[in-house]
């Protein structure tokens, strides 16, 4: 339907025009998805990591990070209540409904990004047109502000992608948390990966954080199960080592439409 060959008006046509290419890309295609609306509500998790560690310069790496939109963070441009933050000129603007206000003071901090690097099984590079249209066939029918938001980010990313890295992520945390040095705070960012990573593996991530963090600073974004124990929305947390301790900062919609911060 996004290639123009098929219609929600005739849907039985097109299962039966398709077959051969549907059975195998049931077969074969893994689900990618990365919502880059995402980053609006991590936005301010980041802010508060630089401001907690004193520490203005970033390395980020993310775990299942899909095409990496999140890890271009700091190339968009964010509105919240108390104010704007981001380029001016960027490509793609991101807003939502904050329900706890990210507080003005936050929004003054502007760390760096040194670099960017993201693990997945099966990386998307967005400078292809084939990866693009596999990322945008698996948003929800109907949702075109999404598939808008899509196209801009994946322009933000054109000229100066992301490091992306084919693996798995349990294996392949280590190496990267072993290139850390005091040029710059490394953050871990799990957004939604480790939900389909068995016990085993997010106990072996677990781990190599703890053990990394107890030879220098770290620090560790991640979706999870807010503290309230609900199951209809996320909550944020921030971690922070040596000795930082662990932050429930807020909770969040899946997709991030909205945003309850908590400081």
């Amino acid at each position: 339907m996004l290639a123009g060959k098929a219609g929600w008006e005739d849907v039985d046509g097109a299962l039966d025009r398709e077959p051969q290419f549907l059975r195998r890309y049931v077969a074969e295609v893994e689900i990618q998805t990365n919502e880059v609306q995402r980053a609006w509500a991590l936005l301010p998790c980041l802010l508060e990591l630089a401001r907690w560690s004193e520490v203005p310069v970033f390395d980020l790496v993310e775990l299942g990070t899909s095409a990496g939109l999140l890890l271009l963070w700091d190339r968009y441009q964010y509105r919240y209540a108390a104010g704007e933050w981001g380029p001016n000129s960027a490509a793609l603007e991101l807003a939502g409904e904050e329900r706890g206000r990210v507080p003005g003071e936050l929004l003054r901090v502007v760390p760096r990004a040194r670099r960017r690097v993201g693990i997945d099984r099966n990386p998307l590079d967005l400078r292809d047109p084939a990866d693009l249209l596999l990322l945008k066939s698996f948003v929800w029918a109907g949702q075109d502000d999404r598939l808008a938001r899509l196209d801009a980010a994946a322009e933000a990313l054109r000229d100066d992608p992301p490091e992306l890295v084919r693996g798995d992520l349990v294996e392949l945390l280590p190496a990267e948390l072993g290139r850390r040095d005091d040029g710059a705070l490394m953050i871990v960012l799990n957004s939604a990966a480790l939900g389909y990573v068995d016990e085993p593996g997010r106990r072996a991530v677990r781990d190599a954080l703890e053990r990394e963090g107890r030879e220098g600073p770290l620090a560790y974004l991640t979706t999870t199960q807010p503290a309230t124990g609900s199951h209809h929305h996320w909550g944020l947390a921030v971690e922070l080592w040596p000795g930082g301790g662990r932050r429930e900062v807020a909770h969040a919609d899946f997709h991030g439409a909205w945003l309850d911060w908590r400081g």
